[in-house]
């Protein structure tokens, strides 16, 4: 009797000897440093916003108010919690793929995981490494702001620094999320 698992197309020792997942667990991993390096960024901006902070601005006029400090708070929140969305989605994925690795002892690199469940929880982990890059790049536009006065002033220190960094992370997003696409219909 053939065993069937809800992670697998069809019986498991059928399967376990069609194709190699190294490049899947591979991207799982890579996947799951990036998150680790976003993760600790947002660690920093949390650092950075402490209360009644004081902008670089000399006027002192261009000070943030405690509704965008609140706001850098709410994005370093959400930011974290898409990443950890994220890479917990990648963990399992990974770690499914690894126990039916474990069943084929000769072969460990080689597995088959349901192809829709695979790619269902690899386009939700990039959404969510998506989501957590969007709130991330608002809440550096709020550390900026409070760092060196809010972009309402026009301050051409602040406007320069958000449009730069809105300019090439939107940019990065963009070829990101074009990469991903173009791995799921091809």
């Amino acid at each position: 009797m053939a065993r069937h698992s809800f992670f697998t197309d069809g019986p498991i020792e059928e399967i376990l000897n069609k194709g190699t997942t190294t490049v899947h667990v591979t991207a799982l991993d890579g996947l799951v440093n990036v998150n680790s390096l976003f993760t600790v960024a947002v660690f920093v901006g949390l650092s950075l916003a402490t209360p009644g902070q004081r902008s670089l601005d000399d006027s002192g006029t261009c000070n943030a108010g405690e509704d965008i400090a609140r706001n850098l708070l709410i994005f370093e929140v959400a930011s974290f919690s898409a990443f950890l969305f994220s890479s917990l989605i990648a963990q399992g994925l990974k770690l499914a793929i690894m126990l039916i690795n474990s069943k084929q002892v000769d072969d460990a690199f080689r597995a088959h995981i349901n192809n829709k469940m695979l790619r269902l929880g690899m386009l939700a982990s990039a959404i969510g490494s998506v989501m957590g890059c969007v709130f991330l790049m608002m809440s550096m536009v709020n550390v900026i702001q409070i760092r060196l006065g809010v972009l309402s002033c026009g301050n051409s220190s602040t406007v320069r620094a958000t449009i730069s960094l809105v300019g090439l992370v939107s940019t990065a997003l963009i070829i990101y999320i074009s990469t991903v696409f173009y791995a799921f219909t091809h």
